[in-house]
């Protein structure tokens, strides 16, 4: 670092000595030598530092921003700690790693959280055993260190979305008095959405190179149970709706459906019916945005995005690990690969985002409402629009990228210092097809490229070496990439 700051205090001195030597100095070599000592000076600057300085510049409000945004409807408070001192406290010991889609036990939780932490994967299951699970729950909150937190997507959404005081926010969910107490004072809960006790989610989180047993972590992550029937059954989401008509919001950003998971077949399908009736509902001149997150049961993604919720709304969030599973359940493109290894391939991410715009998404032909995507990976962020709907992406996905650089390490702004550069500096943008090949500037960090009629933008995400907190940062991206973006009136 030093190097650095050295060679850029001389190609300082030597531009104002040039500046004094000006007048003895033909013209065009003048300004020959100050161009090359410029360009020093650029090139001497951090790949980190250029690109932040790049975003600053291309990060600016939408012509007509929202004023009101509704967000619903899992809610709940997060117990963040240490997911291995967790399980020692327990009296667990280190073993093979499984994947459960639903955990039974604490076996169960041992097993899956080290699949996951192998992998560095985000992931989140339902605990079905009431009384082990409040017992867990007790040990984590009383645990030296242990952290109380907002959570839940929508109420992590509208928390992000409430920092900014331009912005009035209503926010339905189960809001128990420990998280209403959490909660922004900008953000507003109807009466119809308090309830006597909080729902609990324990966050396990795990440090890049982090050991357990055989198991090391290849990057910082979290694991995520809970036992929540309030949010697993959306018991709110009719009230959410309902409150609508008073609020009059320009935007509505919906989140929770993974919670279903946790019910039974039956229950879900029959509750996934009167979700859709619901959302149905609301108004079609306000875009909905939904959210995702990590599911298991591969009938029940294919439903939500066929027939059901997909052509619902304008806008959905999800990341690499949400993506690969809805290919995965709808047999889509790449659907035979098991799993991402390192950084997801920027062509195989492209040609399935490209596949859910074209097969479920908005054209002349098709009644569906849905036009826009916001993938987020640790190391790049790539927003998919149908041309004509969306405006100021590339602000919108610049925002994302800086909302993970500094949420991620604790800061107001990017420190370079604390962060780098894992995305691939050249990629092609197809699998399938045949794929533009992409150098990426680090002074022009947002590329755009077209594909029939739908716009990508891609940059690449300054990741945290030692990160803070990683739970809520998809929420926090989707959040700041719907703030910068503009929905154009049809």
């Amino acid at each position: 670092m030093w190097q650095r700051s050295v060679c850029v205090g001389l190609l300082a001195l030597a531009l104002g000595y040039l500046c004094l030597l000006g007048p003895e100095l033909p013209h065009s070599a003048l300004r020959h030598l100050s161009a090359s000592l410029l360009g020093g000076l650029r090139r001497a600057r951090s790949l980190e530092g250029r690109m932040v300085a790049a975003w600053q510049a291309a990060i600016v409000r939408p012509a007509r921003g929202w004023a009101r945004v509704a967000v619903g409807v899992n809610a709940c408070v997060d117990v963040v700690l240490s997911g291995v001192k967790l399980l020692e406290a327990l009296g667990l010991e280190p073993g093979d790693g499984k994947n459960h889609a639903v955990l039974n036990s604490r076996q169960d939780l041992k097993e899956a959280f080290a699949h996951f932490m192998e992998k560095g994967a985000a992931a989140e299951r339902f605990f079905s055993n009431a009384e082990s699970f409040h017992h867990i729950a007790r040990i984590a909150s009383e645990y030296p260190g242990a952290q109380l937190y907002v959570g839940g997507n929508a109420a992590l959404i509208g928390q992000k979305l409430a920092t900014n005081p331009d912005l009035k926010i209503l926010l339905c969910g189960p809001v128990g008095p420990k998280l209403h107490e959490l909660l922004d004072d900008n953000v507003v809960v109807p009466p119809e959405s308090m309830q006597e006790r909080d729902e609990f989610h324990l966050i396990l989180e795990y440090q890049a190179g982090e050991e357990w047993g055989q198991v090391r972590a290849p990057n910082a992550n979290r694991f995520i149970f809970s036992h929540d029937l309030s949010n697993g059954a959306l018991n709110m989401l009719e009230v959410f709706v309902s409150s609508l008509d008073e609020f009059q919001p320009d935007l509505v950003v919906l989140s929770g459906l993974h919670m279903m998971e946790g019910q039974s077949k039956e229950m879900r399908q029959r509750r996934l019916m009167e979700a859709v009736a619901s959302i149905s509902d609301i108004p079609t001149d306000i875009p909905i945005h939904l959210e995702l997150a990590s599911m298991t049961d591969q009938d029940f993604m294919s439903n939500i995005m066929h027939q059901q919720v997909f052509p619902l709304v304008n806008s959905i969030g999800l990341n690499e690990q949400e993506l690969l599973f809805l290919t995965q359940s709808a047999s889509g493109p790449h659907a035979s690969l098991a799993s991402w290894s390192g950084v997801p391939d920027v062509g195989v991410v492209s040609d399935i985002l490209f596949w859910i715009l074209k097969e479920h998404g908005k054209t002349t032909k098709r009644a569906s409402d849905l036009t826009r995507i916001h993938f987020h990976t640790l190391a790049y962020h790539i927003l998919v629009t149908v041309d004509g709907y969306w405006g100021n992406q590339v602000a919108a996905v610049a925002a994302g990228a800086r909302a993970a650089g500094t949420q991620a390490c604790a800061t107001e702004t990017i420190d370079t210092s604390k962060v780098f550069l894992k995305a691939p500096l050249e990629f092609v943008t197809s699998q399938i097809e045949a794929p533009s090949k992409i150098s990426l500037n680090p002074d022009e960090p947002v590329v755009h490229w077209h594909r029939e009629g739908i716009s990508f933008h891609f940059t690449p995400v300054l990741v945290c070496k030692d990160p803070v907190r990683t739970v809520g940062l998809g929420d926090a991206i989707s959040a700041e990439g719907l703030l910068y973006s503009e929905v154009y009136p049809q």
